[in-house]
C-alpha cells in the first residue's frame, strides 16, 4: 500500500510560537536600532526565507532604502546586511527560548503520527545555532520529532526544496509521493511544491493570520473567519495541495491521502 512514510513540520508559527512572533519582533527591533523601519506587516510578507535572506529582502523595500539614504547619504551594502543580521541574531537569542511552546494540539497529533509509523522531520528559516535554542526548549515541553534540517550546508533555504530533499535522506525515505509538507508560510507552500511532495498549510497559529491565542478568541467570528479565508486562498494560490484550520485535522487528512495513494 502507498502511503504518508513522512511529514515535515515547518518551526515558528507551525509547530511553536502561536503566531510566529518571535521571528517578527526581532526583524522591527533591528532594523530600528539601526535608525530604519521595517513593519510586522513587511517582516511577514517575507517570513519563511533563511533569516539573512529576510533582511537583504526588508533592506530592497523602497521607503527602508530611501530612509538609509537619508540617514547614511550613501546606498545600503551587504556590510550594512551583515550588520542588521549580527543585531537580528543577538535580539532574537535573547528570547528565543520564550516563544518554543508548543501550538495547542501539536504534541498530541504529532505523538500520533508517530506512534502510527509516520516519521515527523522538520525545516525552519532558523540557523543550526538558533535550532539549538529552539528544539531542547520546544522539547522541555513535550515536542519532540525525529529530525531537523535547516539550510546551513546546503545549497539554498525556501522557497528551494533542499532542506524536504535533506529530510528524506536522513529518515530513509524513497519516494516524494510519501512526504507530506505542513507549515504556516508561502515560503512553506512554495518549498512543498517546488519538491513535488504533498503540500498543506495551516491557517490558525499562522504567520499569515498573523494573530495570538488572544486575539483569535476575542476577534469576532465573522471577522475571524474572513481573515482565515483570506489566508486559506492565498495559501491555495501559492500552490498549496489542502490547507487545515489547525493539525488536529491532520490525521484524517493523512488517511484521505492514503487511500487516493493505495487506488492509484
Amino acid at each position: 500500500m502507498k502511503k504518508i512514510e513522512c511529514v515535515i513540520m515547518d518551526w515558528a508559527g507551525t509547530s511553536v510560537d502561536y503566531g510566529c512572533f518571535a521571528p517578527v519582533a526581532a526583524f522591527v527591533d533591528s532594523f530600528k536600532s539601526m535608525g530604519l523601519t521595517v513593519t510586522s506587516s513587511e517582516t511577514r510578507s517575507h517570513m519563511g526565507l533563511t533569516k539573512i535572506e529576510e533582511i537583504r529582502a526588508l533592506f530592497s523595500i523602497d521607503h527602508v532604502q530611501d530612509e538609509f539614504r537619508r540617514n547614511f547619504g550613501r546606498d545600503f551594502g551587504e556590510a550594512d546586511v551583515q550588520e542588521c543580521y549580527k543585531r537580528f541574531q543577538k535580539i532574537l537569542f535573547d528570547t528565543l527560548e520564550d516563544y518554543s511552546l508548543p501550538i495547542p494540539g501539536v504534541v498530541d497529533v504529532v505523538n500520533r503520527l508517530r506512534a502510527d509509523g509516520i516519521k515527523v522531520g522538520s525545516t525552519t528559516g532558523y540557523t543550526k545555532t538558533m535550532m539549538d535554542v529552539v528544539i531542547p526548549a520546544a522539547a522541555s515541553h513535550g515536542y519532540v520529532i525525529d529530525n531537523c534540517v535547516t539550510s546551513d550546508n546546503l545549497p539554498g533555504g525556501r522557497p528551494r526544496p533542499f532542506m524536504i530533499y535533506q529530510n528524506m535522506i536522513d529518515l530513509n525515505i524513497g519516494s516524494r509521493f510519501s512526504v507530506l509538507k505542513y507549515g504556516d508560510t508561502i515560503a512553506d507552500i512554495k518549498e512543498g511544491v517546488n519538491a513535488g511532495v504533498w503540500t498543506v498549510g495551516v491557517v490558525l497559529g499562522s504567520n499569515e493570520l498573523a494573530l495570538t491565542e488572544k486575539e483569535v478568541k476575542e476577534l469576532p467570528d465573522l471577522q475571524l473567519k474572513a481573515r482565515m479565508a483570506q489566508v486559506r486562498n492565498r495559501m491555495y494560490a501559492a500552490g498549496a495541495d489542502y490547507v487545515v484550520d489547525s493539525i488536529a485535522e491532520l490525521p484524517a487528512l493523512i488517511q484521505d491521502i492514503n487511500e487516493k495513494l493505495d487506488c492509484e
